[in-house]
């Protein structure tokens, strides 16, 4: 089941993600020039106002988007990554949105590499909002257990091996989970999954929800969540963001 899950996570790129990805750089590029141009003017008042404009629209929070096992190429180019990555940035409502260019042990995703690398290489803390999908929700949780972040949001999330002796070797359910740990490390838990997931049973992400009393979204139709576009996933975060916000 392992290597279904990782063959379908690596061959489901899209050419619209590369095209959506060229366009969102394209609009960056526009949005420099144009800041450039303002920029040149020598009007104290006009140098101000953008600085204050652009300290306006930074929220505090951060996100890293860690990517379900398989992505053996680069990771924006697999399901709804890179579509995410361009999306959010565009949605404003993270002052960095982090999508690492390749993952450590991509195809077998054991804790012992992926968990030390979210946290000391794409720098997971307390102002970082972490979205994972599939293995990558796993390592969130387990992540959780030991370090403070902003918020989870858990996408095909299991808490079994699901019987699959490659996923007993990762590592991740070979002791109970602390789903204690999680809930008071985790500011806000947000949760998506397939009433047709083909890998991970709804009653698999059901317990999850139950025992971590995350904001539960359960989709018909979504499957493992392979292909984009994904907006419910902006929309938690832009809820996510606003709660901030206002606390």
């Amino acid at each position: 089941q392992l290597r279904r899950r990782a063959q379908s996570h690596s061959l489901n790129c899209s050419v619209s993600q590369r095209s959506q990805a060229s366009h969102g750089l394209r609009r960056a590029a526009s949005q420099t020039l144009s800041l450039r141009n303002v920029r040149r003017r020598r009007d104290p008042r006009m140098r101000a106002f953008v600085a204050m404009a652009a300290l306006a629209q930074t929220t505090g929070l951060r996100c890293v988007i860690v990517p379900g096992n398989g992505c053996t190429g680069r990771v924006a180019d697999a399901n709804w990554y890179g579509w995410a990555e361009t999306a959010l940035r565009g949605a404003g409502v993270f002052d960095e949105v982090v999508l690492p260019q390749t993952m450590p042990d991509p195809v077998a995703a054991k804790e012992s590499v992926w968990v030390p690398y979210m946290r000391d290489e794409l720098g997971a803390d307390a102002s970082t909002v972490v979205i994972g999908h599939s293995s990558g929700a796993v390592a969130a949780m387990r992540l959780a257990e030991e370090t403070e972040v902003a918020a989870l949001i858990l996408v095909s999330a299991c808490w079994t091996d699901l019987g699959d002796a490659s996923e007993r070797a990762a590592g991740y359910y070979a002791r109970p989970w602390r789903w204690d740990a999680i809930r008071a490390n985790a500011g806000a838990i947000v949760q998506f999954h397939s009433d047709d997931d083909p890998f991970i049973p709804v009653a698999e992400s059901r317990h999850v929800a139950e025992n971590l009393q995350t904001t539960y979204y359960e989709l018909s139709g979504r499957s493992h969540f392979f292909s984009p576009p994904f907006p419910e996933l902006v929309e938690a975060c832009r809820a996510i963001a606003a709660a901030r916000g206002a606390s």
